[in-house]
């Protein structure tokens, strides 16, 4: 991916979280930025970025990549880098609306990422991203909810997306054509050298 994966990304996940949410027969929208953002007002689920980290098991790998040439050929990026990142998906806070209403949207959001925990196709560069529930303890919800200390506490679910790749912004060069190819060994081998 580019280095708009982390918004291509962000917004995939939107998506779904839309389409889940037209599904649950819920009004409102969904919100993508901080818990207390006046602009979240009126939607039923937000979704925050809340952490970004490399991932510790790709970080030393390369990175292949389909090209979209005929004959299809891989194309390999050395030094991609390899994101873990970290969702937080909360009820809103819609007027009028009681936190049990927002239940029902957050409910048919986690059985919509359980169903299909893949982001593929074009919204993310044609590439796989894997969606999990991430766990998250009590501690770490209170570091997160304590960024936010003019927003009361809300129902909230985390969701790990990786791998999400950031490529160089140029490929790399193609690779000399094998000219000639020659197996020596032997004193043949030591008549070539002189």
């Amino acid at each position: 991916m580019s280095a708009n994966a982390i918004l291509q990304v962000t917004n995939a996940l939107h998506s779904r979280l839309a389409t889940a949410l037209t599904r649950s027969t819920v009004p409102g929208s969904v919100f993508v930025g901080p818990l207390d953002d006046a602009d979240a007002s009126d939607a039923a689920l937000i979704l925050f970025l809340y952490r970004i980290v490399p991932n510790a098991n790709l970080r030393n790998r390369e990175h292949r990549v389909m090209t979209n040439l005929t004959p299809l050929t891989v194309q390999e990026y050395r030094n991609s880098l390899p994101l873990d990142l970290y969702f937080l998906v909360t009820v809103g806070t819609k007027p009028g609306t009681s936190e049990e209403t927002l239940l029902k949207a957050l409910g048919f959001a986690m059985q919509d990422l359980q169903a299909d925990p893949e982001l593929t196709g074009a919204a993310v560069a044609h590439e796989t991203v894997h969606i999990s529930l991430e766990p998250l303890t009590t501690d770490e919800a209170s570091r997160i909810w304590a960024l936010f200390p003019t927003a009361n506490y809300r129902t909230s679910i985390a969701y790990l997306a990786s791998p999400v790749w950031i490529d160089p912004p140029t490929p790399p060069p193609a690779p000399a054509p094998v000219v000639s190819d020659q197996l020596l060994s032997g004193q043949r081998l030591a008549e070539v050298a002189l």
